[in-house]
């Protein structure tokens, strides 16, 4: 990801030329995933009246985003307005696969200009709700990326089963080994191969999968198919992105942008962007906290987090519906993806503060505070499952992992509640899992809703060892 004068080949419809650019940025990784822009640019081209120029430039710094924006004046939600308008399109085409690939579009890592550098979250609000639940991967280097990005895997994952695609093509939406931060090359791990139709990330192995298949299962588990799925009944199982013929176009072709931009400019673009960004995201803030006690008649703020770096965490409002959990009008299927997102507003309020100067102490206390919040998410979201899980006459389905268990000098696995689940200790996650399982179905007569939950948390359990076994077989179950 170093800073070079860069070649850019840009492939789109419609347009005969364009004036060179040039532009500072970091080693270019905006063709890693071909076969979406390849989606994504044939769903834009039905109907583009922002005049979009092709998707990669959603993928690239503002800088250079800007020679591509068409309609389009706020840079930062480029990406999105494309994913959008793609997403559009492939809905009323009845092309589901298109709008799966629509969605994964919408959560690959936009270049930064420098290894670690998160890219900022957009602030505008998206037409389609699927859309609007998600945000870009975030560099691998970044402070929480692997935990943030994981937790955007599982939401997309569940965005894709709502319309009726293959929920696993969520992990093709995944980015590259962290890079080195402070590497002087920038180069990171990245590829970049405008010749490579599948994508260079996937054809040389250099994908990081955010989350196991059993992790995926686990998160789509009860997520009833909607209104995307009906306007066709399937979807490809492979990602073969099949997508409707493109808009014909007399004058289309292939365009080589070269661009290089001054550090400077770019650093001054930056604050400017920066302070405007942070007052836009007060603003939408303030207006959120005046809301709340409107929208209370509606539902209640499960967001309970009090830290207030750069604004408060926007409520999270929890009604009734398919999707019942919304931030700031947009709405997510379930508690947690609902809580991340507040954090993550909050955490790009304060962090735009601190870089302009409105806000003493550096972005560091930033990413503590949004450490914290996503502390508080989840332990929300787990007391919410545990609250909506009926495990009949029994209690506390847990399983621990400790030395000493029945004497044993190694670790090994045992229930918690041994009262409701009396076995003794195994060193093989499996037995605890199935006997616990067995019980709550014979012995407890738990919900359907708690065996279907138990059955996920054996195989979420069994895609890991020690206590990361543990851990994964109790958050499946909320305990």
């Amino acid at each position: 990801m170093k800073y070079e004068t860069a070649t850019v080949l840009l492939a789109f419809f419609g347009l005969a030329s364009a004036a060179p650019t040039k532009m500072r940025r970091e080693v270019p990784q905006e063709q890693s995933h071909a076969k979406f822009l390849t989606s994504v640019r044939a769903s834009l081209n039905l109907d583009n009246p922002d005049e979009i120029v092709d998707p990669v430039f959603g993928l690239l710094g503002n800088a250079a985003a800007a020679a591509g924006a068409g309609k389009i004046t706020n840079l930062d939600c480029l990406h999105q307005a494309t994913a959008d308008r793609a997403f559009t399109n492939a809905k009323a085409a009845g092309d589901v696969q298109s709008q799966v690939d629509a969605l994964i579009f919408a959560a690959l890592e936009r270049n930064t200009g420098s290894v670690g550098l998160k890219s900022v979250l957009c602030s505008d609000p998206a037409v389609n709700p699927e859309i609007q639940a998600l945000t870009q991967h975030q560099d691998p280097a970044s402070e929480n990326a692997a935990a943030d990005n994981k937790a955007l895997v599982l939401l997309l994952a569940q965005e894709i089963a709502a319309i009726g695609g293959n929920p696993l093509d969520a992990l093709l939406s995944g980015t590259f080994a962290p890079g080195e931060i402070g590497d002087p090359t920038g180069a990171g791990n990245t590829c970049d191969d405008a010749d490579d139709a599948e994508g260079c990330i996937f054809t040389q192995n250099l994908l990081v999968n955010d989350a196991t298949e059993d992790e995926i299962n686990a998160a789509v588990a009860g997520v009833a198919v909607g209104a995307g799925a009906a306007a066709n009944g399937t979807a490809s199982a492979d990602n073969s992105t099949a997508v409707a013929a493109p808009v014909a176009s007399a004058c289309a072709a292939v365009v080589t942008a070269t661009a290089t931009v001054d550090a400077v400019a770019d650093g001054a673009a930056a604050d400017v962007e920066a302070s405007a960004t942070a007052t836009k995201a007060a603003a939408a803030t303030e207006a959120a906290s005046a809301g709340d006690a409107a929208g209370a008649a509606a539902g209640s703020n499960v967001q309970t987090f009090t830290g207030a770096l750069g604004g408060a965490a926007p409520p999270v409002i929890e009604s009734s519906g398919d999707r019942p959990f919304s931030v700031n009008g947009n709405t997510f299927v379930n508690i947690g993806a609902a809580l991340q997102r507040s954090c993550a507003i909050q955490n790009n309020a304060c962090s735009n503060a601190a870089n302009s100067g409105a806000l003493d102490g550096g972005v560091g206390q930033c990413g503590d505070q949004e450490k914290a919040c996503n502390a508080a998410a989840q332990a929300a979201a787990k007391k919410s499952k545990r609250q909506s899980l009926d495990f009949g006459s029994c209690s506390d389905p847990a399983v621990k992992f400790a030395v000493g268990l029945d004497g044993r000098k190694e670790a090994s696995f045992q229930a918690v509640n041994n009262a409701d689940f009396n076995h003794g200790s195994a060193l093989n996650i499996k037995v605890i899992s199935d006997f616990i399982c067995q019980q709550l179905d014979s012995k407890c007569k738990a919900d359907q809703a708690a065996l279907d939950a138990c059955a996920s948390a054996q195989a979420a359990a069994a895609a890991t060892t020690g206590q990361a076994s543990a851990d994964a077989f109790n958050a499946a179950l909320g305990v």
